[in-house]
C-alpha cells in the first residue's frame, strides 16, 4: 500500500472538484426537449377534424335568375310577353326585339327596359310603364296613349307620330329623338323634359315649359296653343310657323331661337320675351319698314 501524503490527497481532492465544476459549466445538463413539429401536428389535426365536423354551407347558385338575362332577338306578341312576365323576378331586358303590331295594351311592364327594338304601331295602351328605359328604338306611330311612364327615359329613338294622349309622363325624358307629328293632347307632363328633339308639327297645347332649359328643340309647325313658355330659356332650337295662340312667354329669352315665319300678328304673344336685334328687325319687316 501506498501513502499519500495528507496534503497531496487535499491537492487530488481539489483538483478532482475543480474539474466537476467546469465540466458543468462548459457542457450544462440539456433539458428535455418538447416535440414542437408534434404539438403543431396535433393541433392541425385537432383543427381538421372541426372543419369535418362543421356542416356544408348550402352552394349558391351562380345562375343568373329569370328576367335578368337579355331577351334578345326574338319576335314577340303579347301571350309571349305575358308568359316572360309571368316567369319573371326581376324587370325585363329586351334587346333588338320586334313588337310591331302587337297589342301591350295594360300590361305591367314598370323598370323594363327596351334597346334597338321596333316598336311599330305597337300598342301601350293603359299599360304601366313607369321608369322604363328605352334605347335607339324605333316605333313609327306607336301607341302610349293613358299609360303610366312617369320616370321613363327615351334616348335616340324614332317615335314619330306617336299617340301619349292622357299619358302621365311626368317627371320623363326624351334625349335626341324623333317625335315629329307626335300628340300630347290632355297628357300629365309635370317635370317633363325634351333635349335636342325634333318636335315638327307635334300637339303640344298647352304644356308647360315654365323656366325650363330648352336645348335645341325644333318647334317648327307644332301646335303650341295655350303653352306656358314663362321664364323659359331658349338654346337654339326653332318657333318657325308654330301656332302660338294664347301661348305665354313672360319672361322667356328668346334670341337664340329661329322665329322665321313669325307674324307680326302673332309678336303680341311675345309680351314680356327678350329677342335679338336680328329678329326684332324680322318682325318689324312685316310692316314693309327697313332698319337702317
Amino acid at each position: 500500500m501506498v501513502h499519500v501524503p495528507e496534503n497531496r490527497r487535499c491537492r487530488v481532492q481539489l483538483h478532482r472538484a475543480l474539474q466537476t465544476t467546469m465540466n458543468h459549466e462548459l457542457f450544462p445538463a440539456t433539458e428535455p426537449i418538447q416535440s414542437g413539429d408534434r404539438s403543431e401536428s396535433q393541433r392541425d389535426n385537432q383543427k381538421k377534424s372541426l372543419e369535418d365536423a362543421r356542416p356544408e354551407s348550402p352552394a349558391t347558385d351562380s345562375q343568373p335568375s329569370r328576367g335578368s338575362a337579355p331577351i334578345a332577338s326574338q319576335t314577340l306578341d303579347r301571350t309571349q310577353v305575358e308568359a316572360l312576365l309571368a316567369g319573371a323576378s326581376s324587370a325585363l331586358v329586351f334587346e333588338d326585339c320586334d313588337f310591331e303590331l302587337a297589342d301591350l295594351s295594360r300590361l305591367d311592364l314598370s323598370g323594363c327596359r327596351f334597346t334597338r327594338c321596333s316598336l311599330v304601331e305597337t300598342s301601350f295602351f293603359g299599360a304601366g310603364l313607369s321608369g322604363t328605359q328605352w334605347r335607339n328604338c324605333r316605333g313609327r306611330q306607336a301607341d302610349f296613349g293613358a299609360a303610366d311612364l312617369h320616370d321613363a327615359s327615351f334616348r335616340s329613338c324614332d317615335l314619330n307620330n306617336t299617340s301619349w294622349r292622357r299619358a302621365k309622363l311626368a317627371s320623363a325624358a326624351f334625349r335626341e329623338s324623333k317625335l315629329t307629328g307626335a300628340t300630347f293632347e290632355q297628357a300629365a307632363t309635370l317635370g317633363l323634359q325634351f333635349f335636342e328633339c325634333l318636335l315638327i308639327g307635334a300637339d303640344l297645347r298647352g304644356i308647360s315649359f315654365r323656366k325650363a332649359v330648352l336645348e335645341r328643340l325644333d318647334f317648327s309647325d307644332a301646335d303650341l296653343g295655350g303653352a306656358d313658355f314663362r321664364d323659359a330659356v331658349f338654346e337654339g332650337g326653332s318657333l318657325r310657323d308654330a301656332n302660338l295662340k294664347n301661348a305665354r312667354f313672360e319672361g322667356a329669352d328668346l334670341r337664340e331661337a329661329d322665329l322665321g315665319g313669325l307674324k307680326l300678328t302673332d309678336a303680341a304673344q311675345f309680351k314680356g320675351a327678350t329677342i335679338s336685334h336680328t329678329q326684332a328687325a324680322l318682325l318689324v319687316a312685316e310692316l314693309g319698314l327697313r332698319v337702317a
